[in-house]
């Protein structure tokens, strides 16, 4: 129906858009970096490229399969909504990840976030001297699994700097203290770190290829790492070298027991075989528990993942469970109850906004089928480069001028609310293309700039569509005042057909393609909403409000005077039918 006459109702509406407007540039230039530019994509900018090399335990080629599973899996967590502008290609027996920009932090963890296992503690010792507790990252330990009717207990964490006697009864009970980690004539040599593979005559290990060394440190270190014997164990905690190079990284047996350090460097866990696999873990996210006033991440399972896990809390309170990535500990909370199965189990300890975030990323996309070793982070330069960059947007500032120019020769004063119209449309986009940049990590690239230009060329689009039944109004006889608000009820069907139609094609190819091309359909079906709120909440209160002024009304302003003089011959033509008709003189035009 067509709004209420009166300045109130587009007052109103303009008012809702001023606010929609300093919403947007509040939050750009107040929020986050407060950089108001835009992320550009690898075609403009170039990036930085990292190339994975796969590796199996038996030193053969991954299979293809594999690759791709791994590949999808990537493509998610680096390109989640597919408007980030990374790629993530198969090249042989590797994956390249670029991503846009010059800083090489986010492809180099992604090779590391490979294969994760849920495994229960069954010991900790610290690091003994020598070799070496340097932190590498933020330390996300201790933190507790909690039952929401649980509050965590602080003196039930385990202090992983203190040795701890076996917490439960998957091996034989073991005394730390009655293993003497100094080796005896019988016992193997370990006089280097554990993870070095055996010494070997230097004319065989010459003769090795890559792969057969690294099968075969991979080898060595199961057999001291993944050993059932308990004294081999207590050996192995006792020489493993945090800071050194880890052969078995990524490609441990989930089934064995494991000896594995903690991310930063600070402990050795003696952990028991794998009760869930990283595939099983369904979502996670963090927040921020107001209750707790603490950072916290929330972990559910798939349903096979959740009964074992309600199973195992249940029978081991108190005592640890570890999330093993790539054979490190990345955290080993302790469980403060019992989980019934179908429920989440919320990780607390102390936690950071980040911390938590970089932990339930590390959870959320579960395990990788295959283990990655990463080359060097290489720059690439722009495939297109600036100079595309501004010949695409001088193109599409050339076409928007020309549509200007028609609406202005066309619609006189009214093609003026176009231009304001069109010129607001844009500050929209820009500002919400920049906040997408920071919060989606939304790059635009040359195929994006096209969706924006189209979308841009729909909204004007609709200002015909507007303006011609306003004409069609004014055609039956109507004055311009009384035309524009039934112009509007006849337009805005029109208009919401349109972009209905546009916008669900936009979303259609959003879903089926990949590559720029999801760019292109992301932009597309942006600016066909933002069409619609520019119309609605713009176009129509100025034209409404056009309709009331005088000077506005005059034919040779709105340009209107054609479509009136036409209106005229058929009201006189219609008098005229009926004189004849009726047999009385026509009545006289005014």
């Amino acid at each position: 129906m067509a709004p209420s006459s009166g300045p109130v109702q587009p007052a109103r509406y303009l008012a809702v858009f001023a606010v929609l407007m300093a919403a947007v540039y509040a939050l750009v230039f107040f929020t986050g970096d407060k950089d108001p530019s835009p992320k550009l994509g690898i075609d403009l900018q170039g990036g930085t490229r990292v190339t994975l090399t796969a590796r199996t335990p038996d030193g053969n080629a991954p299979t293809q399969d594999s690759l791709k599973q791994a590949q999808q899996i990537i493509e998610t967590r680096v390109n989640g909504l597919g408007v980030s502008g990374s790629e993530v290609v198969i090249d042989g027996d590797n994956l390249v990840i670029t991503v846009p920009g010059d800083d090489s932090s986010q492809a180099r963890t992604l090779g590391q976030t490979a294969r994760l296992f849920i495994r229960p503690v069954v010991g900790s010792v610290a690091p003994s001297a020598g070799q070496g507790t340097g932190a590498q990252q933020t330390p996300v330990d201790p933190a507790a699994p909690t039952d929401p009717a649980a509050p965590a207990d602080p003196a039930a964490s385990v202090d992983p700097a203190a040795p701890a006697a076996p917490q439960s009864r998957v091996f034989p009970a073991q005394d730390p203290s009655a293993v003497d980690p100094t080796p005896t004539p019988d016992a193997p040599a370990t006089d280097a770190p554990a993870t070095d593979a055996p010494a070997e005559d230097p004319a065989t290990d010459a003769s090795l290829s890559d792969a057969d060394r690294a099968a075969q440190e991979i080898a060595d270190a199961k057999t001291l790492r993944q050993s059932e014997d308990p004294q081999i164990q207590q050996l192995a905690m006792q020489s493993l070298d945090c800071n050194a190079a880890d052969p078995l990284a990524g490609n441990d047996d989930p089934a064995l027991p494991l000896v594995a350090c903690s991310t930063d460097g600070t402990a050795v866990y003696l952990l028991g075989p794998t009760i869930i696999d990283g595939q099983q873990i369904a979502d996670a996210t963090s927040g921020f528990d107001s209750q707790q006033a603490q950072f916290q991440v929330s972990l559910t399972f798939d349903s096979e993942g959740s009964n074992t896990w309600a199973q195992f809390t249940a029978a081991n309170l108190q005592k640890q469970a570890a999330f093993v990535l790539d054979s490190k500990v990345i955290s080993a909370p302790v469980i403060q109850g019992a989980t019934p199965a179908g429920s989440a189990t919320s990780i607390t300890g102390n936690f950071n906004a980040q911390s938590s975030s970089e932990l339930a990323n590390t959870l959320k996309y579960g395990s990788l089928p295959l283990s990655f070793v990463s080359s060097e982070a290489e720059t690439v330069s722009a495939t297109l480069g600036l100079a595309s960059l501004e010949a695409g947007l001088l193109a599409g500032a050339i076409g928007l001028a020309l549509v200007l120019v028609y609406c202005l020769l066309y619609y006189r004063a009214l093609g003026l609310l176009t231009a304001l119209s069109l010129a607001l449309a844009g500050l929209v986009v820009y500002g919400i293309i920049v906040l997408l940049g920071r919060w989606i990590s939304f790059t635009l690239d040359l195929a994006g700039i096209a969706g924006l230009i189209i979308g841009i060329g729909m909204t004007a689009d609709s200002f015909v569509v507007f303006f011609e039944r306003i004409k069609d109004e004014i055609r039956e006889g109507r004055s311009f005042r009384s035309a524009v608000p039934r112009g509007w009820a006849r337009a805005r069907k029109t208009i919401l057909s349109g972009n209905a139609v546009s916008f669900i094609a936009a979303a259609v190819l959003y879903v089926l393609a990949v590559g720029q091309v999801r760019g292109f359909a992301f932009t597309l079906g942006l600016t066909t909403i933002l069409d619609i709120i520019v119309v609605v909440l713009v176009t129509w209160p100025l034209v409404y409000l056009a309709s009331k002024s005088k000077f506005w009304s005059k034919p040779f302003v709105n340009g209107l005077g054609a479509v009136q003089q036409i209106a005229t011959e058929r009201k006189r033509a219609a008098n005229k039918a009926l004189a004849v008709k009726t047999g009385t003189a026509p009545s006289k035009e005014a």
